[in-house]
């Protein structure tokens, strides 16, 4: 196993992703941003597989789809202008590897446009159930300035009501970080 030698929230959900993305999976990167999730997904399912990418905002669907054709992989993915909260009309139940969220704003976007805590919700129940046995979902919540904190207050308390029989959720906040410092969080379908 490699040595973890940085400790950003995107470092380590990158890690989780590595290490259980396999060739063939079907996944979901529900808030598509600049697509780098979605690219990376791309490299890890292969041909066989399949990633769709959903955002509400235009900038980010262009955004997204020039980096997946400037790297070939166009082909291994759909992106959406289309709130994640609408995932569950596309995707039969139990039939996603991996789902991957970023809450908050689009990077180098217009902060005054942010995942809110109402869709966020919704769609997190909805990836839950699209989610095969062993599937895992993956979060990073952004927060900070004027937005986010509503969000982020919701989703830490939705999150420990999930049932435990089903879900193992795994919250590894940086708790001597300044600034509002991203939480990565992982919730793994165990049945």
């Amino acid at each position: 196993m490699k040595k973890m030698s940085s400790f950003s929230a995107l470092d380590i959900i990158r890690r989780v992703i590595d290490e259980n993305v396999q060739e063939g999976d079907h996944c979901i990167d529900a808030t598509a941003g600049r697509g780098h999730d979605t690219l990376h997904l791309c490299s890890l399912v292969g041909d066989s597989g399949h990633v769709t990418a959903f955002d509400i905002q235009q900038d980010a669907v262009d955004s997204t789809r020039a980096l997946l054709e400037a790297n070939g992989v166009a082909h291994r993915a759909e992106v959406l202008l289309k709130s994640h909260s609408e995932m569950a009309d596309l995707f039969d139940a139990e039939s996603i590897a991996f789902i991957t969220f970023n809450f908050g704003w689009l990077p180098k976007g217009d902060h005054n446009i942010f995942t809110k805590k109402e869709t966020s919700i919704q769609a997190i129940e909805q990836g839950l159930r699209l989610l095969r046995k062993g599937g895992i979902m993956s979060l990073i919540l952004y927060y900070g300035r004027e937005t986010g904190f509503e969000e982020r207050d919701a989703l830490l308390e939705f999150l420990p009501t999930l049932d435990n029989k089903q879900y193992t959720v795994i919250e590894m906040p940086f708790v001597n970080r300044d600034n509002c410092p991203p939480i990565p969080i992982v919730i793994i379908k165990d049945a």
